[in-house]
Order: structure tokens, then sequence, then C-alpha cells
């Protein structure tokens, strides 16, 4: 129910964003038609098509991008027939008998037939409306489709998406309000309605220009970060803190795991009973172990945990890991790696075997390439642990990066629960840790994770729009703001991922953060990809990450995280710039530290 509520809010600031500025002429335009037969039609018009658009992205239809795509392409061209219509009335008395009958398809039957006619065109150009404003996604929109993705479509998925939908019509609908209002006073004033009419028909023809020819990305551009991001940012967090959830992906699902109770810190010997160690036998694979089950786990204390091998969050919680498997494996613990996947190459047991021998993993690992293990924790997080006890019982568990020594102590708890003799005092796992492995610098970390693909991509800032699943080139915007980003060059870019078409494709990111990580791959033809990256137009220098040289030059061999940055000193807004010097790579998405 909170993320319901939150949702609406989210959606209501909506329409402070600049992404929602090219739909608000539309609405404007109808602020004269009455309230009930041409406002709120028009609105729930608006509000049924975006659910129902988002839902279907949601459901994990790889067609719904380009739906709504070309569902754009149909709402500009009726658009502009609108705005046609308004400039031109005799063009509109041409129009309204063609227009009425489609519009009465929408309708049921209703005694008023004039009123009917007026309902179905304003709901008609409610779901145009809608098909405009389908691509602006905030961060809380971004949290119920992602969790949607990861866990199933379910009726908290369309209740959230419709409260969303509605937050945003109820604030489209006081601006037509004003609208309304406005546009009285003029006509009592001065007299001119009818001039007042053309001059809306002339903005939205403008406005269906601007959107057609990209000038609205561009102008876009140019305004800073959307204040709704920041409201819709603190609700997020907000949601978090009260499903307990410190998540370390911030696009992860936000429904709650059956199992899960409020992590607070506890007394060790008053750790709760969370539930009972679900089943392990969904596993694609095990490596460095035998297939493991609950009845052979029995009566030793077990930590399992959640992680993907190109997550760095989870990448800095591995030496922790690897510690206390190291530390208490002869006092009866066993650590369990579940690895799920977040990308489509971490679904191949061979990287991930591969992975483990890079990242110096030993301890058993269960490829959960299908999500049966995730979905039987109820789980929803990168990384996530939970701790279970000599009987099978579910007493701790932790989402994201810290409290460490919390997490020890409880370990420490329960086998001394199960009678190993525990020393006085626990010693914290200390960070013998290096490149993506080491802590982030959390006191100065201005970018979160951004990702790529168009499904889940933010911050895109080149002139013009993003052609899904298509091969085009780019060319890079005059500046960036902070968290903005652009790519230079020929590039496909698909739901999940961009491939550079032609040597020299490039990203450049302007990012706030001590370490900035990039997610790649090779081509399709497995050879590896070289690439060469910029700071501010410079060589790193010092400044250079694991994987790249002082002079920039670096190598993509393998599907995996590669550190590209890690400064030292003071922290400034900086200027990324990486060039691919051949075809084929795949680019997922940024994280910083």
């Amino acid at each position: 129910m909170l993320l319901i509520v939150i949702a609406f809010v989210g959606g209501a600031f909506t329409v402070l964003s600049p992404c929602i500025l090219p739909v608000v002429p539309f609405v404007f335009a109808r602020s004269q038609q009455p309230f009930l037969t041409g406002r709120l039609p028009l609105l729930l018009g608006l509000a049924l098509t975006f659910a129902l658009l988002t839902g279907l992205g949601a459901a994990g239809l790889n067609g719904a991008a380009q739906l709504s795509q070309y569902g754009r392409y149909i709402a500009l061209a009726l658009f502009a027939v609108f705005g046609a219509a308004l400039l031109f009335p005799a063009l509109a008395t041409r129009l309204s008998g063609p227009l009425t009958a489609l519009a009465d398809r929408f309708m049921t039957r209703s005694q008023d037939d004039g009123a009917s006619r007026r309902i179905g065109s304003a709901v008609l150009l409610g779901a145009a409306t809608g098909l405009l404003w389908a691509p602006c996604a905030g961060p809380i929109l971004g949290l119920v489709l992602t969790g949607a993705a990861r866990h199933g479509v379910t009726w908290q998925t369309w209740a959230a998406l419709a409260g969303y939908a509605v937050g945003a019509a109820s604030s489209l609908a006081v601006v037509a309000a004003l609208g309304q209002r406005a546009m009285a006073a003029l006509k009592r004033s001065l007299g001119f309605g009818e001039h007042v009419r053309r001059a809306l028909g002339a903005l939205v023809l403008l406005t269906v220009g601007a959107i057609a020819l990209g000038v609205d990305t561009r102008l876009l551009a140019f305004v800073p970060g959307a204040p709704t991001n920041g409201v819709e940012s603190r609700l997020v967090g907000l949601l978090a803190t009260s499903a307990a959830a410190r998540a370390a992906k911030a696009q992860a699902s936000a429904q709650r795991a059956p199992i899960v109770r409020v992590s607070m810190p506890t007394p060790a010997s008053a750790l709760p009973v969370e539930g009972r160690l679900p089943t392990l036998d969904g596993a694609n694979a095990w490596l460095n172990s035998a297939p493991l089950t609950p009845d052979a786990l029995r009566g030793k204390v077990v930590l399992v945990n959640f992680w993907t091998y190109s997550c760095i969050n989870c990448l800095r919680t591995l030496p922790y890991l690897k510690t206390w498997a190291d530390r208490y494996r002869t006092d009866g613990l066993v650590v369990i790696g579940v690895h799920t996947p977040e990308f489509g190459f971490e679904h191949d047991a061979g990287n991930v075997e591969r992975a483990l021998a890079d990242l110096k993993i030993r301890y058993p690992v269960a490829v959960d390439s299908d999500y049966r293990i995730w979905q039987a924790f109820g789980n929803q997080y990168w990384p996530a642990f939970y701790l279970v006890d000599a009987e099978g019982r579910v007493r701790y568990h932790h989402f994201g990066e810290g409290d460490y020594a919390q997490a020890e102590q409880a370990i420490r708890q329960l086998l001394a629960d199960n009678g190993r003799a525990m020393p006085a005092a626990a010693t914290q796992a200390q960070q013998q840790a290096s490149g993506a492995l080491a802590p982030a610098d959390p006191r100065d970390i201005g970018s979160g994770e951004t990702y790529v693909g168009y499904r889940e991509a933010q911050g895109n800032a080149n002139p013009r729009r993003v052609q899904p699943d298509t091969a085009a080139a780019y060319t890079l915007p005059a500046q960036l703001g902070l968290n903005q980003w652009a790519f230079g060059g020929q590039w496909n870019v698909g739901a999940e991922s961009a491939v550079a078409g032609a040597a020299q494709a490039g990203i450049v990111y302007r990012f706030h953060a001590r370490d900035l990580h990039l997610v790649l791959a090779p081509g399709d033809d497995g050879k590896p990809v070289r690439f060469r990256i910029r700071i501010d137009g410079a060589p790193p220098g010092a400044a250079h990450g694991a994987d790249v040289a002082a002079d920039g030059t670096g190598i993509a061999t393998r599907a995996r995280l590669y550190q590209l940055v890690r400064q030292s000193g003071s922290i400034e807004d900086r200027t990324f710039e990486i060039r691919f010097l051949d075809p084929g790579v795949h680019v997922y998405s940024f994280t910083f530290g």
C-alpha cells in the first residue's frame, strides 16, 4: 500500500519535470472544455494509456518500446490535426465528422449523443497524450518496472502504475483548471477568445514540430536536472527505509520479501526467527561444490549471499564474505553464493565460473540463472544475504553494503548457540582489496547507476532522440549537465545494452564521484575491443582505474565490470569520455563509488 501511495505522490510531481513540458500545451488547449465531458475524459485516457504501456513494459514484452515509439508518431500526427483544427475553424468543421465517429468507438452507449462524442474525442486525445508521455520515467517508476521485471507482474504492479498515472493526471488537471480560469478572464476583459483559440492551435503545432524534429530534446539537454527526480528519489528512500531495504541497486524492486523483517540493530542473543531456509534445488548448476540441500546443511550455520558478478555493490562485499568463510569454516559456518544474473551474459555458467576464478571465490556458488532460488527466498536485491542457524531457521538478513560488524556479530552468536566457543570480542573482517573490490567513498558520490540500454536509460542528452534497436549516427551536445551523458558516432541501442557500430564510437558522461566503472562485453565474435578514455579531455594519469593504463588505453576482453577511473584528493564534477577503437562492443551500465 505504501508503494502505491508513494507512486501517486511521485506521479503528481511529474508535472515539474522538463520531460513532461511538451505534453502541457495539449492539456492546456482543452482547458476551455467542461470538466466532466472535456478535461476529465482526457485525463482518464492519458492515465489509462500510460498505465497500459508501462504495464506492457513491466510484463517484459520486447516490443513495448517499439509500441511506444510508433505510438508517438501516431500521437504527433493526431495532435498536428488537432492543432490545425484550432488554428483554422473551417478545417475543424470538415474534420469534426470523422473525428467524432472515431471517438465514438471509445465510448459506451450514452443518452446524450453530443456529450458522448465530446467525451469520446477527449478520451482519444488523452490516449494520444499518454503515448507521448510514456517515455517520461523517474526513479519511482523505474523502481516499479524493475521489480516487475525481476519478479513478474502482480496486482501491486498494476496498482502502483495506476497510482503513478492518476497522480500525474491530477497535477495536469490543476494545470487545465488554471488554464480555463486564465482564458475566461481574457475573454471577459479583452474579448478575443477566437484569437486565443488560434494561438493555442499555433502553440500545439509548434510543440508537435519541436517533438518531431527533436528540438525538445536539445532544449531539455540544457535544463538542469528535473526537480521531480530529487523529490522522487527522496520518496524512494522513504519507501526503502520503511521496508528496511537499503538496496544497493537504485532501481531494484520495492516489494517486500516474505521472510524479511525490519533489520534493526538487535542484541545478538535476541535475533528473531524470520522463516525457514527455503529449498536450494532450483539451481542451474553448482560451482565449487556438489549440490547442497537444507537437510545436508542441518547442524551448520549458513550464510546465503545473493549476488551477480558485474554488480559493483556485490563486488565490494566479497572481501568480507571470503574472510568470514575462511575465518569460521572450522567453527561450522558455510557461506553459499547464489549467483542470480542481471544482464544476459551473466546467464552463461562459463562466464560465472571464470568470474569465480578471477575473484578467487572458493566457497560454494549456486548458478541461479532462472531465478528459482531468488524467488524461493522472496529476495529482491543485489547484494543481499540471509543468515540461517543450525536448525534451518533464518535469523538475520541484510541488503546492500555496510553493517559488517553487526553481521559478523550475528554469525558469531549463532555459532556460539551451536556449541562453538567464540572469543570474547569479534574482530571485524579487514578489507584487503583493490580495484573494483575496494570500498567506496560514500561521502562524495553525486552520481548513481546509469543504464545505457533504452529499457531503463535516464539522463541521455543526445540532440537526436535514441532510436530503439536501430543503427544510427549520434552527435554529442554542445555541453552536458551533471549526470547527463550522450552517444557519439554509430550505435545500435538495444533494450539492455548499446552496441558500437563502427570504430571511434564513444560515450561522454558528466559525473561526480571518486570511482567510475563501466560494464562492457566484447562483440558477438568474441574479439577483444580496444578503447581509450579521457577525463576533462586529457589522459587520466594517476586517476586511471585498475583496468586502464595511465595514458587512458584499455582492452575489453570479457563481459564484466571494468574500473576505468579511480581518483584521489578532492572530488569535483568531471567529464568522462570513452572511445572504442574497434566496433562491436556492448555497453551496459555505469556505476560509481
